[in-house]
């Protein structure tokens, strides 16, 4: 049964009751304020969690102009993982499979051949044990293993997914890493982060993230970090949904009310431009905006300058952060994630590079840096084409979740745990 109109039309007069007690010029001017006093030095508790590596510029670069620049990196790689998302079945056990996959352009046939594999197991049965080495199939061009999963109450899914997701990621990225001459960049964060926002979640999470197998997991991009400083070779992650609350929630801890639900909207709201906009943008609208939305200008990207990152996910690997107790090799600063932020207004979406400051201090290295991702975004109207690739490499697809959720049930002669939502949202029959 669908709506009838008169059904949409009072759904549709909400808004109108919403928008009435809603001033968003008066956003604009916090946006503007607070990129003006809070964000070149935003404290939290005494403590710096944002500044800018160097200069706190927003920017602008015609679209036409970016696409058709030379590309500072002569090769570029993109690494992905997929998974089959965690999937419950009636013996009690949990599963997760992750597969990884690089990809470059040039492309390179036989590195996109080169596969990780890894099943995170998690086993209501204390005494059920699994895991084991590393195997090699397909003439050595996969490497897979099993991971047993450590014992949690709660959030088993969570943790499947998560352990597999990165474990298959960061060793494919470790194991190929000398094969990068130029630019790798993750499909993501630089670090699992998912992993360090365990202690904010349940404190038997917390305590899990410090454990043996999840810090082997985390330990895998501190080395990969170092193997790439080593190098001389750049390392970054290209976040296409950046979801992190650092900038917010430092904002109401000292009293402001933000209205963005999370950085990325406080972002937009600073890059966006239209026609009535002041000359610096977002934050600066015209006084006419009040009387409704002027046109998006969308001939030019917008963008931030670089800044260095030390609250939220990102405390673990901060200088005074702990790594959850893994050595670091290297002086503890050189690992805090430094990030820019890339507005497209064809496609009103946000994106965040980010890098290690090993390699975002390094003003040459970070003009390259935003200069590729510039080009990229411009040219695909999202990723840059190495990553892009690798997401299609390591892309599950739903019949194949599908066709390898059968492969389990026989396997386990078990059947997996059904729920009413998989009927009536018409998830895949297995």
């Amino acid at each position: 049964m669908t709506l009838d109109p008169i059904h949409v039309e009072n759904i549709a007069q909400l808004a109108y009751d919403i928008a009435g007690d809603v001033d968003t010029t008066d956003h604009d001017d916090l946006a503007g304020r607070v990129w003006r006093d809070w964000l070149p030095e935003l404290r939290r508790d005494g403590r710096v969690v944002i500044e800018p590596v160097d200069e706190h510029e927003r920017r602008r670069a015609p679209i036409d102009d970016a696409a058709l620049t030379d590309r500072p990196f002569e090769t570029v790689h993109g690494l992905d993982s997929g998974t089959i998302n965690p999937t419950t079945f009636k013996n009690g056990l949990v599963v997760d499979v992750a597969h990884a996959a690089m990809a470059s352009t040039p492309s390179d046939l036989d590195l996109h051949r080169d596969r990780t594999i890894v099943a995170t197991v998690h086993a209501g049965d204390s005494t059920a044990s699994f895991g084991g080495e590393w195997r090699e199939r397909d003439g050595g061009h996969t490497r897979q293993r099993v991971l047993h999963a450590p014992r949690v109450n709660r959030y088993a899914e969570g943790v499947v997914h998560a352990l597999a997701l990165y474990l298959a990621e960061g060793t494919h990225a470790l194991d190929h890493a000398d094969e990068v001459d130029d630019l790798l960049v993750l499909d993501g964060p630089i670090y699992p982060k998912e992993l360090f926002t365990w202690d904010d979640r349940n404190p038997e999470l917390g305590a899990l993230a410090r454990e043996a197998k999840p810090r082997a997991v985390v330990e895998k991009y501190v080395r990969l970090v170092e193997r790439f400083v080593e190098r001389d070779v750049p390392l970054a992650g290209f976040v296409k949904n950046p979801s992190s609350g650092t900038i917010v929630r430092a904002l109401a801890r000292k009293g402001v009310e933000p209205p963005w639900p999370d950085d990325t909207a406080l972002f937009t709201r600073l890059l966006e431009r239209r026609e009535g906009d002041g000359p610096a943008g977002g934050g600066a609208r015209g006084g006419n905006a009040s009387a409704g939305r002027d046109d998006r200008v969308d001939d030019e990207l917008t963008f931030t300058t670089w800044f260095r990152s030390r609250g939220g996910a990102d405390a673990t690997m901060a200088a005074d952060g702990d790594a959850l107790g893994i050595d670091r090799a290297l002086d503890p600063e050189l690992y805090e994630p430094a990030f820019m932020v890339v507005y497209d207004p064809r496609t009103d979406v946000t994106y965040k590079l980010e890098a290690p400051y090993a390699f975002a201090r390094d003003p040459s290295v970070r003009d390259r840096l935003t200069r590729q991702v510039l080009a990229d975004v411009a040219t695909t109207r999202g990723p840059p084409e190495a990553v892009g690739k690798a997401d299609e490499l390591a892309r599950i697809a739903a019949t194949e979740k599908a066709a390898l959720r059968r492969k389990f049930e026989e396997r386990f002669d078990s059947d997996q745990q059904a729920t009413y939502d998989d009927r009536r949202w018409g998830k895949e029959p297995y």
